[in-house]
């Protein structure tokens, strides 16, 4: 069978017009590159040195089988390249199912520390609702999604990596514009629209389930139009919608946004073990490592906001 080591002896032997400097170079006796070649021969058919006591030269035919070679080798090395720097995540393709937006917060951050630090690895963004998304995951067809929740999905691994405050969109004109936080009694009554396209239909259920438990049906309107038309019928007075904190980066003329007391969404990413992507590999720990970046940075803001009390604060000062 040929293999690839004779190929190596030949070319070597051949750029060293010798077996034996062949031989001392490639670290082995000889009588193995003087046999390998000689096999070699007999499965090409012909002759590709000509042997005398100084050496060997090139035959016709060795010549020409040099020539194919060489570009041979090439392309295995280039193969060996491409496939090396996968390994190392310097190249390579990721596909991301997103649910957020990339206006700003965590998925920001966390594609312009990917395209800092390795540019050569492209992303492919899909966004699309949780369902669909974990069902590609699964079938190989997304390395990972970013979702909302904590949920546990049969077949695929889940860590939560960040949260956002949810967020009401209001005309400026909006009476309740004026408030700097809002209370789910205060949209209680108020007219929304969502889009019919992700996130949009887990807005209409996070709005029913908010709502209704205090004690309302609210007034929901599906749409089929993105985000950004959305945001512009709030504007015109069309309805109220809901958002996370990353689509507040967003700015439309004409709305505001105001967090709702106490409403958090946490986010996680959801990846197959099955998948071998290094690329995505690379990606999840870049985005744990801003994960725990960002925790420590709300602790240390945190601790400036609310130290703790002082011992004079805590001294018994009764009579």
């Amino acid at each position: 069978m040929l293999r690839l080591r004779h190929i190596q002896y030949f070319v070597t032997a051949s750029e060293q017009g010798s077996f034996r400097k062949a031989a001392a170079l490639l670290h082995i006796q000889e009588s193995a590159v003087s046999r390998r070649i000689r096999d070699l021969e007999d499965r090409l058919g012909a002759s590709l040195f000509h042997r005398h006591p100084g050496g060997v030269s090139l035959t016709v035919a060795g010549q020409r089988f040099l020539r194919r070679v060489r570009v041979a080798l090439q392309q295995i090395e280039l193969g060996f390249n491409d496939v090396a720097a996968i390994g190392r995540s310097e190249d390579g393709i990721i596909k991301v199912g997103i649910f957020s937006s990339l206006a700003s917060g965590f998925l920001f951050e966390l594609m312009k520390t990917l395209d800092d630090e390795h540019p050569r690895v492209a992303v492919e963004l899909i966004e699309g609702n949780p369902s669909v998304h974990v069902a590609a995951v699964r079938q190989l067809q997304l390395d990972v999604a970013f979702i909302t929740g904590t949920s546990e999905w049969p077949d695929c691994e889940r860590e939560q990596l960040w949260s956002e405050r949810v967020f009401a969109v209001l005309p400026t004109e909006h009476g309740l514009a004026t408030k700097q936080t809002l209370h789910w009694d205060d949209l209680a009554g108020e007219n929304f629209i969502v889009s019919n396209a992700a996130p949009g239909p887990e807005i209409y259920d996070y709005l029913i389930q908010r709502l209704a438990g205090l004690g309302h049906h609210p007034n929901i309107h599906p749409h089929y139009v993105g985000r950004d038309v959305l945001l512009s019928m709030v504007a015109i007075g069309r309805g109220l919608t809901l958002t996370s904190e990353a689509t507040t980066g967003a700015q439309i003329p004409g709305i505001v946004y105001r967090p709702i007391m106490g409403e958090v969404l946490p986010f996680s990413a959801i990846w197959s073990r099955r998948n071998d992507n290094p690329a995505c590999r690379r990606f999840l720990s870049l985005a744990r490592i801003l994960s725990q970046t960002d925790r420590r940075a709300v602790r240390q803001a945190d601790a400036v906001m609310n130290p703790p009390a002082s011992p004079s604060q805590n001294r018994d000062l009764s009579p």
